[in-house]
């Protein structure tokens, strides 16, 4: 499916970078833009000092409050020299409530954008990677800190085990892998199994993509000494690849804050751009 609306998020006290890759992209793609520009205000306070706590509190919400008005200010102003098609929605909110409200406006997107100021900020990267991918159907690019994406990507990699989450990504990305020139199905020390990897691990998928027209090769990669998320990160870089297809793994109990496993050591590592969906 042809990618018309992207969702491009925010922090009010972050600088341009996104907003410029996000642009780039809508160019590209000929997407409207929509601009999420976000603030998180502190929760209330509750102690026995009250006054003065409450006094502080009130302060640092009306601070988050003119980030946030200037930020919008100055991306209307950016958003409309571009001359692409665009609107800028804003979202002040206490952080236990972010990401049911970010999942309600990645709804409304084919793709989401988590550049690399909101990847590299440790306060906020769980709230919005939560929010726009568990508490939405919308799959979720993921920037690196210090990169910029390659679009459309000419290498792809694909972290491939046969589970659902990574299907589902493979189905969510269609349209990126038919464009690219070369796609890698890469598997960490697969085990040839009936009914999960197969006879032949990857041929399945490999297949399934040759007949979609995509130029696909299988990668068997021995992890030796390596974690799993070690070993794709590197064979990435190996393939000169522009960007990595994998699915989400999250569990309904905090999501281990963020996420478990092999998905939350590949974006605390990342130094390619992840596609993400589930």
């Amino acid at each position: 499916m042809p990618c018309k609306t992207l969702l491009c998020v925010t922090a009010a006290r972050h600088g341009d970078q996104d907003l410029q890759a996000a642009i780039s992209l809508s160019m590209i793609m000929e997407a409207h833009l929509v601009l999420l520009v976000v603030a998180f205000g502190a929760m209330p306070p509750y102690s026995g000092y009250a006054g003065e706590t409450a006094s502080i509190w009130f302060d640092e919400r009306d601070r988050e409050a003119t980030l946030l008005g200037e930020k919008i200010e100055t991306a209307r102003a950016k958003l409309t020299a571009s001359g692409i098609s665009y609107e800028v929605q804003e979202f002040f909110c206490d952080f236990p409530w972010a990401p049911d409200l970010l999942g309600q406006r990645a709804m409304y997107a084919d793709m989401t954008i988590i550049g690399s100021e909101m990847t590299a900020d440790e306060d906020l990267r769980g709230f919005a990677i939560d929010g726009v991918l568990f508490h939405s159907p919308t799959p979720a690019l993921i920037v690196p800190k210090d990169s910029s994406p390659v679009w459309p990507p000419r290498t792809v990699m694909i972290a491939w085990d046969a589970g659902q989450e990574a299907a589902d990504a493979v189905h969510k990305a269609l349209d990126i892998l038919k464009a690219a020139e070369r796609v890698h199905v890469a598997m960490v020390d697969p085990v040839a199994l009936p009914g999960l990897q197969g006879e032949e691990p990857g041929a399945d998928i490999a297949t399934y993509l040759a007949r979609q027209g995509v130029n696909v090769t299988v990668d068997v990669i021995a992890s030796g000494k390596r974690s799993a998320d070690e070993a794709l990160q590197r064979h990435g870089v190996d393939i000169s690849a522009d960007l990595i297809v994998m699915g989400a793994y999250g569990h309904s109990r905090m999501r281990e804050r963020i996420f478990g496993g092999v998905t939350r050591a590949m974006l605390e590592h990342a130094k390619l751009p992840i596609f993400l969906g589930r």
